[in-house]
């Protein structure tokens, strides 16, 4: 009888902690609402080649079916202070993204207008914006400051929702940036994209090449092709990064990590389980 009555409490205890789980997977999903928000992808492109990957990655995924209807916009050339060289993703870009870009690298405040508009849009409906860093904060700083001069009445700290992965991003954001938008955002630091199990996806895995047998669609291989011959055209040339998870002939887009937390899909465990999930 006490067997079966322990039995009993393990088996209740199991379906509870299972609805638990679904309950909190069900809430994160709930972040981003894919009828009314934005998300933004910003890469600073300096001087680690880890966001050409990441800007491949980014596409894998909004071209999957299940994220086929996310509106989204990327933008380039999003640094901070920090020193060293550009790795210029045009090239990719185009290719990735077509015209649902700005390149703040070429042009700082075309691209600043470019992307203010596109957000103002979002907002002015009721809509949220969600940026997910591939690089520091001070894009977005201008960002806000140009929404809170053409729109004030819209409440920015409610609106746009700023998510940060690196220690070293913020580290090479502006001081003035970095306080300016923890205070007039929705920030969110979360644990770093490069590590694994610390609760959001590791992609930064040396080695890794099995993309190759995982990605089924013509148009993505081209595409993740042409990002690792990027990636290894540049990484570590000219005192640029060198990125050994890369130069391994591995790949790096740690960066995703907040996309997949913005999604509601940090659960993913590493490269391995993205590209089988959402390679096929």
């Amino acid at each position: 009888m006490r067997i079966a009555y322990k039995l009993m409490l393990l088996v209740c205890g199991f379906f509870l902690l299972a609805e638990i789980g679904l309950a909190n997977q069900v809430e994160n999903t709930t972040r981003f609402n894919r009828n009314t928000d934005l998300l933004i992808m910003q890469f600073d492109c300096k001087t680690d080649v880890d966001d050409i990957h990441s800007a491949a990655a980014l596409k894998m995924l909004m071209t999957n079916p299940r994220f086929s209807t996310v509106n989204y916009y990327a933008v380039a050339g999003t640094y901070g202070v920090q020193e060293g060289l550009y790795v210029p993703p045009n090239e990719l870009f185009k290719m990735a993204f077509g015209e649902n870009w700005a390149d703040a690298h070429s042009n700082r405040e075309k691209a600043l207008e470019k992307v203010k508009v596109v957000v103002l849009g979002y907002l002015k409906k009721g809509g949220n914006i969600w940026i997910a860093e591939a690089g520091q904060t001070d894009f977005s700083a201008a960002l806000i400051k140009a929404l809170q001069k053409d729109a004030p009445e819209i409440n920015t700290a409610k609106g746009i929702h700023i998510v940060q992965h690196s220690d070293w991003n913020e580290q090479v954001t502006s001081e003035e940036s970095l306080a300016f938008v923890k205070v007039t955002s929705n920030y969110h630091k979360i644990p770093d994209g490069n590590a694994e199990g610390n609760g959001t996806p590791g992609f930064r895995t040396p080695g890794y090449n099995s993309w190759k047998t995982d990605v089924k669609d013509t148009e993505l291989i081209q595409i993740w092709r042409k990002a690792i011959e990027i990636g290894l055209r540049y990484n570590g040339k000219d005192g640029r990064y060198n990125n050994e998870a890369v130069a391994s002939g591995g790949l790096d887009f740690s960066d995703l990590s907040e996309v997949c937390w913005i999604l509601g899909i940090e659960y993913i465990k590493d490269t391995e389980e993205f590209f089988s999930t959402f390679g096929r």
